[in-house]
This record gives structure tokens, sequence and C-alpha cells, in this order.
């Protein structure tokens, strides 16, 4: 075994850890229900054996066996249906757990990991692999405890009957054990790798449903086909590889289990024969013969589902184990956030250190400024946004709210004082109000319909079947770009944070629309510091401060007269948008 797998075992191990009540006794109710399996032959042996010729049978003794063993049956099935509750139990109080912290640590990682990593895969592992491990998990409860008991059992009541022929069993039957190891060892790189693969499709078909308009759109629907064919193929492939080398396990080792019986039946009745074995005692040894060789199946069945369960608990512990965003500090005076004065000194940034983005970045805002901030795409606007949020730490130099520096402000309370707009929409599953007061959970009727009609999205929501307790799905459903654009507004317009952050925040709205938004942005940013980031110059006339970046640096500054008297880039943008 190698060491990735027993720590992966290891930290399994260390998940049912707080169920040991629930593990021990089920251990015992497995010792019970084995004790009484194996207790059943010597009882149907010793029946027989009342049996000795024509007008030589003993009805009262074999009817006394006979509610020996209905008290053994009914023992075992008791025994068995409380381990098996217990079991499941276990099994899915641990899956839970394990979901649980999965989905807490997820909101600890660091955007980046988002970023870089398939919305697809991550939900594979959170949903498929979590199941095939509990699958394994629970095949392992059931079956690899009571096997194991059950050789140990067999193996002492042979012996006490007939120790050569129990040491010919002892010696043959292994073998096919040994087969089952070798065979499960190799398919344990199959398994994962039919997880990883599994993990790759759900990806893609998260990836073509979630952007179906736009793969309609641009006529790819025969590009996805064939890369969803490619990929089922590959996973085809590679789960036929490893269910086909798991399947042989079963037939070798009951082959070899059927050799040992016929010579195990072919010895006995020599023994017969002889005089040194009774028909009953033999029936009996057939019996643990028989119960000796099932565990070796069972166990070699429960080993290749293993194998898949190790695999998959590996990747969900791989994605547990990521490293998370790094600590928050402790909180400081919500007051000196409130202040909205941000200083960011000689600021350095990149996504990929390879390659260069923010470099030296200046600038000072004063508390309820508005700031532009243009520029060509890939310059580094919505950049800065994200480190004003803290959604990426800077490289080097410090952002500053008031007297703090941003990292030494948790991100929950530094975030709370951002009200935030962007052109990319999102809204949960639910209803109107809920989506609304996302921000503000306890908000009442009256400010949530304040909010809306703010946002001017009050008009809307009227005219939908149930009004505000319209039900919308994941990502606003059957609504208008525009409409939940203006949704997301309203979302802001109910918490009224210290500062603004408008990310193309009225890109998907019409121009008469937008003009009255405008209006109510301009009454929501008084004595707000604001930062608005917009490709429609038009829009940020009134800014105090516009910001003109270019390759990660702010190329110039100042308003929009100043910038338009240098007559520089910006000129040359806002000429090249209202050029007659």
């Amino acid at each position: 075994m190698t060491e990735r797998k027993k720590d992966t075992l290891k930290k399994v191990l260390k998940k049912i850890k707080p169920y040991s009540a629930e593990v021990l006794v089920s251990s015992l109710l497995t010792l019970v229900s084995v004790a009484l399996t194996l207790y059943v032959p010597i009882l149907i042996g010793k029946a027989i054996d009342q049996m000795i010729a024509a007008g030589k049978v003993d009805f009262a003794g074999i009817f006394r066996i006979l509610i020996q063993i209905a008290l053994c049956v009914g023992g075992t099935a008791l025994s068995q249906w409380i381990m098996n509750v217990l079991n499941n139990r276990v099994t899915f109080q641990v899956v839970k757990d394990l979901r649980n912290e999965l989905f807490s640590h997820l909101q600890t990682l660091p955007v980046q990991y988002i970023d870089e990593n398939p919305s697809g895969e991550i939900v594979s592992r959170a949903i498929s692999d979590v199941d095939q491990f509990s699958d394994g998990l629970l095949l392992g409860f059931t079956q690899l405890l009571s096997g194991v008991v059950t050789l140990i059992g067999t193996l002492i009541f042979m012996f006490s009957i007939n120790w050569v022929i129990a040491l010919v069993v002892v010696c043959v039957t292994p073998v096919s054990f040994l087969v089952a190891a070798f065979i499960a060892k190799k398919t344990h790189s199959m398994f994962r790798l039919q997880s990883e693969t599994r993990g790759e499709q759900t990806a893609l078909i998260d990836e073509a449903i979630g952007d179906l308009k736009t793969v309609q759109a641009f006529g790819q629907e025969k590009n996805m086909l064939a890369a969803f064919d490619e990929v089922n193929q590959r996973l085809k492939r590679c789960s036929l590889k490893a269910i086909f080398f798991s399947a042989t396990t079963n037939p070798v080792t009951r082959f070899i289990n059927a050799m040992v019986y016929a010579g195990v039946l072919l010895a006995g009745t020599f023994s017969v024969l002889s005089g040194t074995l009774t028909v009953g005692v033999l029936s009996s040894f057939l019996n643990y013969v028989n119960q000796y060789t099932k565990p070796f199946n069972e166990i070699s069945g429960v080993l290749t589902e293993l194998q898949n369960a190790i695999a998959c608990a590996e990747r969900v512990f791989d994605l547990i184990e990521a490293p998370s965003q790094t600590p928050d500090a402790n909180d400081p005076d919500p007051e000196k956030l409130i202040e909205g004065k941000i200083d960011i000194r000689n600021v350095a940034f990149s996504y990929n250190k390879e390659k260069k983005l923010i470099q030296d970045f200046n600038l000072t805002v004063q508390p309820g400024q508005k700031i532009a901030i243009v520029g060509p795409t890939g310059c580094g606007k919505t950049t800065m946004i994200n480190l004003l949020m803290r959604f990426y730490d800077i490289d080097k130099g410090e952002i500053r709210i008031g007297s703090e520096e941003t990292r030494g402000i948790s991100r929950e309370k530094l975030r709370a004082g951002f009200g935030m707009v962007l052109q990319e929409t999102w809204l949960k599953a639910g209803t109107i109000r809920e989506n609304i007061a996302f921000g503000k959970p306890g908000a009442t009727e009256e400010e949530i319909i304040a909010a809306a009609k703010k946002a001017y999205a009050d008009s809307f929501i009227r005219r939908l079947p149930q009004g505000y307790d319209t039900e919308i799905g994941e990502s606003g459903g059957v609504l208008s770009q525009g409409q939940k654009q203006l949704l997301c507004i309203a979302r802001v317009m109910l918490c009224l944070p210290p500062m603004l952050i408008l990310d193309e925040a009225t890109s998907s709205i019409d121009t008469r629309t937008e003009m009255k938004i405008q209006k109510a942005f301009d009454r929501m940013m008084q004595g707000r510091t604001s930062f608005i980031v917009a490709h429609r110059l038009s829009t940020i006339r009134k800014a105090d401060q516009i910001l003109v970046m270019k390759e990660g640096k702010i190329i110039e500054q100042g308003s929009h007269e100043e910038l338009l008297k240098k007559n520089g880039f910006y000129a040359e943008l806002y000429h090249s948008q209202f050029a007659r």
C-alpha cells in the first residue's frame, strides 16, 4: 500500500472516530451474528446423526435441535438488522460531516482557486466522489468485519473437527485472497482515472448547460457534442477497464474455492468410509468450508470497491486540504470603515507571477469622492476592484481604509463596508423578495419595496405572476438581463453601505432606464466613497476624479474637463465614442 493510500485511510478513520460507540456495538453484534451462524452447522450435523437408520430416528432429539436452530437463525437476523442500521447511520453521518466540511471549506477558498478550477469538477468531488466513497465505506462496514470474523470462527471449528483436512483448506484458500489483493492493487489507478474523467465530464456538462444560449447562438452544438462524446468515450474505456479487471476477482476466487470444496468432500468421504468421521460431522465440516470460502469472495469484492472508494476519498480530501485564504485579523472599530478614506500605496499585483499586471499603483481617495476608472480591456480596472474587496491579496504595498490596512480588517467587515453592482449579475433560486434582501435578510417589506422603487424595479416586479413572491430559478430564470441587473441594484439600494463599487452596473439596461438609474445612483453616492468602472464615458462626466489606466498603471488622472484639455489618451477615448 502506498503512503498516499495509507494517509487517506488514516483520514477516513479519523472521520469515523466520533462514532466509535456505534462502531463498537456493530462489531459486537457482528461477533454474535457470526457465532450463531457458525453454531448452526454443528446443530445440523447433530440432527443428521440422530437419523442413524430406518426405524432408528430420534424425533424428539431432532425437534429439540430444530428449536435451537430456529433460535440461532432468529438471533442472527435480529443482530444483522440492528448491525445494518448502525452501519448505515455511521456511514451517512460520516458522509454528512464530510460534505459539511467540504462545503464549509469552499467558503474559505481564495477566489483564485475557484477561477482556476472548473466548477463542474468541484461539484463532481462534492457529489459523485462522496457518493462513491459512501458506497465503499458502507460495504466495508457490512462485509469486511463479518468476513474476517467468519474466517477466524470457521478455522476454529474446522480444526476442532479434523485438523488434517482443515490444514489442507487453510493452505489452499489463501491463493484466492492473494489473487484478489493483486487485482485490487492493479485496479486502484484505474478507479482514480475513472473518478477524474467523471469529474471532467461533469465540468463539461455544467459548462454546456450554463452557456447553452452562447453554444446555440454560435452554432456549436455539434462541436460540444463531439467534445462530450470524446470525454464519454474515455470514461467508458477507463470504466470498462476498471470494472473488467475488478470483475475477474470473483470468478477466480470462486473457482479456487470450488476446487477446495471438491477436495474436502473427497477426503471427507474416505474418512467416513474408514469410520473416522460420521456423516453428520462431514456435513458440518462441508458447511464450514462453505462458510470459510464465502468471505474470500466477499472480501475480494469489498477490496475492489474499497479501491474505488479510496480513490474518490483522495480527491475529496485534496479539495478539503486545498489552502484556504489567509486568515482574518482582529476586527477594527467599524467607524473607521465608515470614514471612507482610501489610500493605495505602491501596490503591485499579478495573477500570474511571471506576467506583471499592476505595478507601483498609488491613489488617495477622500471620503465621499466619486472615482471613475476607465481604460482599455485588460488594463486592470476590475483587478483593482478585486484588490479593494480582498478577493485577491496584493503582492506588495498596502491599501488603507481610514487608518486601517485592509489586511488588518476581517473580510466580512471589509466587504460589508462596500456595496457592489457588477456587470455579471448573480441571483439565487428563490423569490424576488429573498433576492433583494440577500444582503440584509432581516429587512422589512417596506424597506424591500422602497429599495426596488429606487432601482426602478418595482413596476416590472408587480407585473410578475406573484409579484415579490414570484419564484425565480438559478441565475434569474426567465428574467431579462436588464431585469436581473435592476434586482442586483435594488439589493445594494437596500443595504446602502458607506462605500460603493459600480462595475458596468447599467450595461444591460436600456438608455431611458439608465438615465433614471443614474439619478438614483447620484442620490445614493452622495456622501459615499464610490468607484465606477465604465466603458461608456458619458456616465462618468460628474466624477470627482477619473483614473485612466493602461497596462496596470494610472497614465492620466483628473476631472472630465481637465483630461479633455490635456488632449491625451482619455480625450482620444472620449472623442472615439462621441465623434460625429
